[in-house]
């Protein structure tokens, strides 16, 4: 047990020292990632217009008029989302938008019934959340001036909300196969997404599972080594920068912590 911890230390030293380095720029790159999928689902809504319109009047049978509608609020709503999020300009709303569009897209592709990218889905809202909880100020105590045991903080609730959200990317990626390898990914994999969830060495567990999460990325949803003529392609490259989305709500995490609603917190208090 010594070992361990004293390895465990070393291991959050190594990763203090990674954001030393990187504070400047982390949290430009964990915004851009985060936005992949919808600044892809929207250039996409572009350039396959007629693709995606004739897909949900099919589906739907809701007529030219909604199908063509649809499509204009995912392309307007994506990019215009984009554009304020990087530019930092009205986050709140950008953020109220990319929420309308999840909650739009989960119902109007039938993800509801689909538990795998119904859990996606979910993962993603919780690394907008995350967005929106790194825009906010920090709350108040309701009784300013005077001692107060807690914190009224809807940051940290916003905070440990998105943490939990997206954990459940990664009970996508755990197999019930009796393969050694499987079972070590299973179980590394399930120690990490729980020390993420109670917010225990956070800041180390989530750069794990970003780079974790990037090597299956590239290894399982690399949509470039499919021809353009093949539907697989559409499918891994959504699978890619939905993924992508997730890293960045992790980075998010490594960069700014757990919030109040976490171990790693209450132990400054212990």
């Amino acid at each position: 047990m010594p070992q361990q911890s004293e390895l465990m230390d070393k291991a959050e030293d190594v990763v203090d020292q990674i954001l030393r380095k990187s504070k400047h720029f982390l949290p430009h790159v964990a915004r851009f990632c985060l936005i992949g999928t919808f600044l892809e689902d929207g250039i996409r809504m572009w350039s396959q217009w007629s693709e995606q319109r004739d897909y949900m009047n099919s589906t739907w049978g809701c007529g030219w008029y909604l199908a063509t509608l649809f499509v204009l609020i995912n392309l307007i709503g994506q990019l215009g989302g984009c554009v304020m999020v990087l530019s930092r300009q009205k986050v709140p709303i950008a953020c109220g938008i990319l929420f309308s569009i999840i909650a739009l897209q989960t119902v109007a592709y039938s993800i509801l019934w689909d538990l795998k990218f119904l859990f996606r889905n979910l993962a993603l809202a919780g690394g907008v959340l995350l967005l929106l909880a790194e825009d906010r100020a920090e709350g108040k105590s309701l009784f300013a001036g005077l001692p107060s045991l807690g914190e009224n903080n809807p940051k940290q609730y916003m905070q440990f909300s998105g943490r939990i959200l997206l954990v459940l990317m990664f009970l996508t990626l755990l197999r019930l196969e009796f393969d050694f390898f499987q079972v070590i990914q299973n179980l590394v994999g399930t120690a990490l997404i729980l020390l993420l969830a109670i917010g225990y060495k956070t800041k180390l567990s989530a750069l794990v599972l970003v780079v974790w999460l990037t090597m299956l990325n590239m290894y399982f949803n690399a949509w470039w080594n499919v021809p353009s003529y093949k539907p697989m392609r559409d499918f891994l490259k959504y699978d890619f920068f939905q993924t992508l989305s997730v890293i960045g709500g992790l980075l998010l995490v490594v960069a700014y912590g757990p919030g109040g609603v976490s171990m790693d917190e209450h132990k400054k208090k212990w």
